[in-house]
């Protein structure tokens, strides 16, 4: 059982457009919602690979009502704590002239003090008792800023394995409660770190210093040119192949779900960090919010390199 946390769900709704005119009306070419969060498109990830998965985390309103109908229909489990706010609602707009991606991202909801203690608790009685528990994305307002250190120390106290994916001072918080697992892209661990991650060995020398703070995994997404991650005995540098992006959206998400999943059915970190970075790989060739198909994951794998660092 692979469990996830996801603070600051959203709805996602995602339109491509000819192109892009700043001032002007723009007419849709297509319309897509699905479900969003970063711990919700991990679990949707696990579910996509066959593996157990249960999302947990805060949900609200009529958007939070749809939510749970995508995730129903795709037999995603879900055990959500109810809030009176409404979740918040994000939106991706395509060029499909230029390919780029405009994002606008929401804040999220007000939690009330009753809301939390009510996750608070279903948190510390998971049933059943996940091996992993995936804490990942922003946090809405009305949380405490350590809102992750919390979460990653109460779990621990069951002896599960925690993951932390986040940025800024929820990162920076949630990691001096040592989570078993973190997965900051260059510029997140640039603003951890204090560090400048121009090339290769300064990003080596990264996930060595994060390693040090006792974390037992530690990688560093580098988008199109893969990852690298490390435990204290091996250093790895993952490289993709090559391919048309299509949306970046939710990549990162795959990726850690990759690496959870085959861990989870006691893969090494070799095999882990390649499946990884071909989930990742595999999400960027889906449009809008859409995830990776298992397929592609498979199409993919033999094509992953791994260096040695």
């Amino acid at each position: 059982m692979i469990a996830t946390v996801t603070l600051n769900p959203s709805l996602d709704k995602s339109v491509t457009v000819e192109r892009l005119l700043i001032d002007e009306a723009n007419r849709w070419t297509s319309f897509r919602r699905d479900p969003g969060g970063k711990g919700i498109n991990v679990s949707r990830v696990i579910h996509e690979m066959g593996g157990e998965t249960m999302a947990y985390g805060f949900m609200g309103g009529i958007d939070g009502e749809i939510l749970m109908g995508l995730l129903k229909e795709q037999n995603v489990p879900f055990d959500f704590t109810p809030i009176k706010g409404v979740i918040r609602s994000n939106f991706i707009v395509t060029d499909l002239k230029t390919h780029n991606q405009t994002r606008i991202d929401a804040p999220g909801p007000y939690i009330a003090k009753n809301e939390l203690d009510n996750l608070r608790n279903k948190m510390i009685h998971m049933e059943p008792k996940p091996s992993f528990v995936v804490a990942a994305g922003s946090v809405p307002p009305g949380l405490p800023t350590d809102i992750y250190r919390e979460i990653i120390e109460e779990v621990k106290k069951r002896g599960i394995i925690t993951v932390l994916d986040s940025d800024g001072k929820w990162l920076k918080t949630g990691i001096a409660a040592v989570p078993t697992i973190v997965k900051p892209n260059v510029r997140e661990a640039e603003r951890l770190l204090g560090m400048l991650l121009k090339d290769e060995a300064s990003i080596v020398r990264a996930v060595k210093k994060l390693v040090s703070y006792g974390i037992e995994i530690a990688m560093i997404s580098r988008g199109k040119n893969g990852m690298i991650i490390a435990n204290k005995d091996i250093v790895l540098n993952v490289i993709p192949p090559q391919t048309e992006v299509v949306s970046t959206v939710g990549a990162g998400d795959a990726t850690i779900a990759g690496l959870v999943y085959t861990l989870s059915k006691g893969g090494s970190l070799v095999e882990a960090a390649r499946m990884a970075v071909a989930a990742g790989t595999a999400t960027v060739l889906t449009p809008g919010t859409e995830l990776c198909h298992m397929a592609d994951i498979e199409e993919l794998l033999p094509q992953i390199k791994i260096k040695e660092l």
